[in-house]
């Protein structure tokens, strides 16, 4: 796992919720605790589309929030 470029990060959004997004592994969490979609990073680039999302459970969300301290 290679940590995203902190510049890109920065400007990624959620491509539905437009929330802020927190690396963790090989996925990009959006910080929306409504949507908890999160989105794969394959071969380092992110994959932004909505259809290869995933919905997480709450539990999953709130556990990835609070370890970037995004809670």
């Amino acid at each position: 796992m290679a940590e995203l470029d902190k510049t890109l990060l920065d400007v990624l959004v959620c491509p539905e919720s437009h929330a802020p997004l927190v690396q963790h592994e090989d996925w990009l969490y959006s910080r929306d605790p409504a949507t908890r979609r999160r989105y794969p990073i394959r071969d380092g680039i992110p994959i932004m589309l909505v259809d290869e999302s995933e919905v997480v459970s709450e539990e999953e969300h709130s556990r990835v929030m609070a370890a970037a301290g995004a809670a």
